[in-house]
């Protein structure tokens, strides 16, 4: 199984000569260039490189460190490209289905539009982004330690706590790739103890953000995709600085369920109040949006996009 856990203090990962291409199919439509757009502001800067044709990242273990690249298959219509350094034969199958779920390749676009366009306020945004997907991750505790850095701070400083992390306490590549990758991320026991308030953090948030680690670490909260939604979110709450809001977000990117719904997020709010005076309370919007289950994750990516459309 590939993991993202760190090499020992002072050591130095050897990315080995291995390479392996997989092909990942879809159903279309697919936006991919979407997707790309959404992971590339919430990226590790050292972890992962986004640029406009694909996703890079590096991955692995001690043994077995390496880096991929992800694209559009130049040759087979409808399907992703993902090209896999340093990685051995018996990783491919966790590989693969880590892919498919950060770039929600499983996804029926045309079930999901169908569902969604009954409602009058989802129906144009549906037709006019019918390929629409959820993006996921590769690792759940990287979205989980990325999330708690961005909150209350903005999008400029979030970047910056995550870039500082990764510097402080990732592990080093012994050769750095081209596009900037020289890290893997640290482990949650690196980051149960990690003196956070180094990297600029405030008390409460590094004291969320050890607690958090720590509760990872001892299995208190995972991203096992067998457990229920009503699980996961009671879990994650229950941890010190972590809200609905934080754990309806997990819920939908880390642990990639469809009906998360972070019903107290202000875009999420002003998006779906569709032009009124008067902002949705959080209460009304929960309940418009139970005509939206199963599919209230892919509600909120429209509504997001949508908003951030009427920002530019």
């Amino acid at each position: 199984m590939l993991q993202n856990m760190p090499l020992p203090k002072n050591s130095v990962a050897r990315p080995t000569t291995g390479v392996h291409v997989l092909q990942l199919p879809f159903r279309p439509p697919y936006d991919f260039e979407a997707v790309l757009g959404f992971l590339a502001p919430r990226a590790f800067a050292g972890l992962e490189h986004v640029d406009e044709t694909g996703y890079e990242r590096t991955f692995g273990t001690s043994a077995e460190p390496g880096w991929l690249r992800v694209t559009r298959d130049p040759i087979t219509p409808n399907t992703l490209r993902a090209e896999l350094h340093g990685l051995s034969s018996a990783g491919m199958a966790d590989a693969e289905r880590r892919l498919r779920t950060m770039f929600d390749l499983d996804a029926d676009p045309r079930v999901i539009g169908r569902d969604l366009a009954r409602d009058p306020l989802l129906a144009p945004l549906v037709k006019q982004r019918p390929d629409t997907r959820v993006p996921g991750s590769w690792n759940g505790f990287e979205v989980a330690v990325r999330t708690v850095l961005g909150q209350q701070v903005s999008v400029k400083a979030a970047r910056t706590f995550a870039a500082r992390l990764i510097e402080a306490h990732g592990v080093p590549l012994a050769t750095p790739h081209p596009s900037g990758l020289n890290r893997f991320f640290p482990s949650p026991e690196t980051l149960a103890t990690a003196p956070l308030r180094a990297i600029g953090l405030t008390g409460a948030r590094a004291a969320s953000l050890n607690s958090m680690a720590q509760a990872v670490a001892d299995g208190c909260v995972s991203f096992d995709p067998g457990q229920s939604l009503e699980v996961f979110l009671a879990s994650w709450i229950a941890l010190p600085g972590i809200g609905d809001w934080t754990a309806q977000y997990l819920a939908m990117r880390a642990l990639h369920h469809p009906d998360a719904f972070p019903a107290g997020d202000l875009v999420l709010r002003k998006a779906a109040s569709n032009g009124m005076d008067t902002l949705l309370t959080i209460p009304a919007l929960r309940a418009r949006a139970k005509d939206w289950s199963p599919w209230r994750s892919y509600a909120v990516i429209h509504l997001w996009q949508t908003a951030a459309v009427q920002a530019v």
